[in-house]
C-alpha cells in the first residue's frame, strides 16, 4: 500500500468517525457530575470527562468541527491565492509588483501571530480564526501561483497559443491548469494540516473556540490537568490530531 493510500484511509477513517459518530453518541454537552473522569464502559465506550460529559460524543463533534474548518480554511485561502497569483503572472508590471510587495508584507507576520491579532477581537469565535488562517495561507497559494504560471506562460506553446487568438480561458484550461493542479492539491494538504493544528495550538493560549465548544485542543487543555486520573481521556483527542496531521502529510507527500 502507497503512502498516499494509507493517508486517504487515515483521513476516510477519521471522517467517517466524525460522520457517524453522532449517530451512537448523545449530547456532547450533556453534564453528569456524578460519572466523572470514568473509564470506557458500557454506557460511556470512550469514558467521561471532568464534568462528566461523553467523551465519544465530544469526540466526534470535535472531528467534524476541526476537519470542517480545516477545509474551509483551506479552500478560502487557496481560492484568492490562486486567482491573485495568475493575475500577478499575466498581467505583469505594476500589478505584479503590487500583489507581491502585499504578499511580502503577510509574510513578514509569523502566520500563527497573525491568526493570535485577529482572534483578539473576538476570543473564542470562529469567524475570526477562520479569517486569520485565511489571510496568512494564502500567500503560499500566490507565491507558487505566480511562479508557476510565469514559467508556463512563457512556454513556445502558449506563445502560439496567444498568436492564434486563444484567449486566456483557453490558455488557463490547457496550459496552466493541468500542470498547476499536482503541485495546488499537494498545497491543500498542507494547508489543511497547518489550519488544524492552528486551531488546537490556540486552545493552548486561551483564544480558541470557548467552551464547552468541544474541539480538539480545547478537550486537552481541559483535560491536562487530570492527566494522572484519567490519561485515556488526555489522549484521544491528541490522537486523533495526529492521525489526521500525519494523514494529509502522507496524501501531501506522495503528490510532491
Amino acid at each position: 500500500m502507497t503512502a498516499a493510500r494509507i493517508g486517504w484511509a487515515l483521513l476516510a477513517a477519521i471522517a467517517a468517525f466524525g460522520i457517524l459518530g453522532p449517530l451512537l453518541a448523545g449530547d456532547p454537552l450533556r453534564q453528569d457530575l456524578s460519572a466523572t473522569l470514568q473509564g470506557p464502559g458500557a454506557v460511556h465506550p470512550l469514558g467521561t470527562d471532568q464534568f462528566g460529559r461523553d467523551m465519544l460524543a465530544r469526540l466526534t463533534h470535535a472531528t467534524r468541527l476541526s476537519l470542517g474548518f480545516a477545509a474551509v480554511a483551506a479552500v478560502a485561502a487557496a481560492v484568492p491565492g490562486i486567482a491573485l497569483g495568475l493575475i500577478a503572472a499575466w498581467r505583469g508590471g505594476i500589478v505584479e509588483r503590487a500583489l507581491v510587495s502585499l504578499a511580502d508584507a503577510v509574510m513578514a507576520l509569523p502566520g500563527l501571530l497573525l491568526v493570535v491579532l485577529f482572534a483578539a477581537f473576538a476570543p473564542g469565535e470562529f469567524l475570526p480564526l477562520y479569517l486569520g488562517l485565511s489571510l496568512a495561507l494564502w500567500v503560499e497559494y500566490f507565491r507558487l501561483t505566480r511562479g508557476v504560471a510565469a514559467s508556463l506562460l512563457a512556454r513556445p506553446a502558449v506563445e502560439a497559443a496567444r498568436l492564434f487568438g486563444f484567449g486566456p480561458w483557453h490558455v488557463l484550461r490547457h496550459h496552466l491548469l493541468p500542470e498547476l493542479a499536482p503541485m495546488l492539491v499537494t498545497l491543500l494538504a498542507f494547508s489543511a494540516a497547518a489550519a488544524v493544528t492552528a486551531i488546537s495550538a490556540l486552545a493552548f493560549v486561551g483564544i480558541g473556540l470557548r467552551p464547552p465548544t468541544p474541539e480538539w485542543g480545547s478537550m486537552m487543555t481541559e483535560l491536562l490537568p487530570y492527566h494522572a486520573e484519567a490519561p485515556l481521556q488526555v489522549l484521544l483527542p491528541g490522537l486523533l490530531l495526529a492521525l489526521t496531521v500525519l494523514g494529509l502529510q502522507l496524501v501531501a507527500g506522495a503528490r510532491r
